[in-house]
């Protein structure tokens, strides 16, 4: 009975690790690895594993750097079950229909690009391959517990972070040892709208657990809330546009729900929404269709709004004719759109033809991995590239992070202390840095020594 560190060992995306129990082989996770070409190439490469052998895969939650690499798992050979909560086995069958299409739209880009002779670029996988793990894809209730293998229990608790996020429970029994181990997933901020807190497992032999703000703290939820009312004033006043790169899943229903909340008072009827995003409009369509998963205040809302959407001058933007309509306003637009990151989607068509002027605004709500477009603007950088585009950066970046779906070491550590026992706890999903200055923090305020993940470390669960 073992469990294997492989990705997210060493970093914040591309989870997945490997458990041994009984002679099974099950996966937490087989999410991408983002964050760049260098990065993303990585994806590529074969697993530590054959896929074949594989029997059946726990998912924590559908975001692709959880996710992201199942349809792979499934053309190398994968044939077991994949368990997941039901609004997550909802979220995949957008998540991944919609990576495989990007992926697929690339290479046929490339390979119209490329010279002669240059070897015809293949997808990592394709929407066959997505539509094949989708099936595979079985969906369970929160709280509980299902059979997944001989000596393997699971059962699921809401882990705040997206809608259908989970913290992993898992019974082990190999013979007379019997074991409980949890994986966090990723875990969400307490008092945050929409979804419900994270919950803690009462107990546990050991513990997997996110690190990715284990080396800080989050500013204040109603300092940011006021900030964003602040930047939306000032662009009525200097008649810019508001670029808001998010996340389709998460992040964007929460902005939705901050403009509604706050649309008189920020005089949002100055402007017009745009949610540029197929993914984003359908999951948020998904999101309003399970109520059951919200926090009292949203449950409310719902009940009181009946049908999406909220904003009276909200622009769902699907075909890519509309998204094109959008770059032609020159003020008075707030456009979501995606990647989170600035890795891809339509949000560098928003930004190459408003990030040189100094009326524009951005807003970054979310985690910037190193090496992504994101990252190098709040970082400040005097020139980006943007489909082949120089482009040097006048518009007014903000970074808002108290908006994170991930909580901090604060959240982190209350988590951990739901825990009616000590549990020995090892640091994933986050970056170096952070691990360690988590597990500073966690042996100071909870008197328990972490472990450090890292990639092909092997931890007996028998001991």
């Amino acid at each position: 009975m073992e469990i294997k560190f492989y990705g997210a060992s060493a970093g914040v995306t591309g989870t997945c690790h490997i458990l041994r129990v009984n002679g099974h082989t099950l996966l937490l996770d087989c999410g991408m690895i983002q964050g760049g070409k260098r990065l993303e190439a990585m994806n590529k490469q074969p697993f530590p594993f054959n896929a074949e052998t594989v029997d059946a895969v726990i998912l924590s939650h559908a975001h692709i750097d959880h996710s992201g690499r199942l349809p792979l798992l499934v053309r190398r050979g994968f044939k077991g079950k994949i368990w997941t909560q039901n609004a997550s086995r909802d979220l995949c069958s957008v998540l991944l229909t919609d990576s495989a299409r990007i992926m697929e739209s690339d290479a046929r880009y490339k390979n119209r690009k490329a010279k002669p002779g240059v070897a015809e670029i293949k997808p990592l996988y394709s929407s066959k391959d997505a539509q094949l793990a989708l099936q595979q894809i079985q969906g369970i209730v929160y709280r509980q517990w299902q059979q997944v293998l001989p000596g393997v229990k699971v059962r699921f608790q809401d882990a705040g972070h997206i809608l259908g996020s989970a913290v992993v429970e898992l019974d082990l029994q190999e013979g007379e040892l019997r074991r409980r181990l949890v994986f966090s997933g990723d875990l969400g901020q307490y008092d945050t709208p929409i979804l419900r807190d994270p919950e803690s497992p009462k107990r546990a032999d050991f513990v997997l657990m996110e690190t990715t703000y284990g080396g800080r703290r989050h500013r204040d939820r109603q300092a940011t809330i006021d900030e964003i009312g602040e930047i939306i004033s000032a662009a009525a006043e200097t008649k810019g546009n508001i670029l808001i790169p998010a996340f389709s899943v998460g992040r964007s229903q929460e902005i939705l729900y901050q403009l509604a909340s706050n649309y008189e008072a920020w005089g949002i009827d100055r402007f017009q929404v745009f949610l540029d995003s197929p993914m984003a409009i359908e999951t948020s369509e998904l999101y309003w269709n399970y109520p059951q998963l919200f926090d009292q205040e949203a449950r409310l809302v719902k009940q009181q709004a009946g049908e999406m959407p909220l904003l009276p001058n909200l622009v769902l933007s699907r075909s890519s004719d509309e998204s094109k309509a959008i770059n032609k306003i020159k003020d008075g637009a707030i456009i979501i759109a995606a990647s989170g990151m600035c890795t891809g989607g339509r949000i560098l068509h928003h930004l190459r033809n408003n990030l040189s002027r100094a009326e524009t605004q951005v807003i970054i709500v979310g985690y910037q991995a190193h090496g992504t477009l994101g990252r190098k603007l709040v970082d400040g950088v005097e020139e980006v590239r943007i489909y082949g585009q120089t482009i040097k950066p006048r518009a007014q970046i903000h970074t808002v992070g108290g908006l994170s779906a991930h909580g901090d070491q604060d959240d982190l550590a209350r988590w951990y202390e739901g825990f009616e026992n000590k549990p020995k706890v090892y640091l994933v999903h986050g970056e170096d840095e952070g691990k360690s200055e988590f597990q500073d923090y966690l042996k100071r305020r909870c008197e328990v020594t972490a472990g450090i993940s890292k990639p092909g470390l092997v931890v007996d669960l028998a001991s």
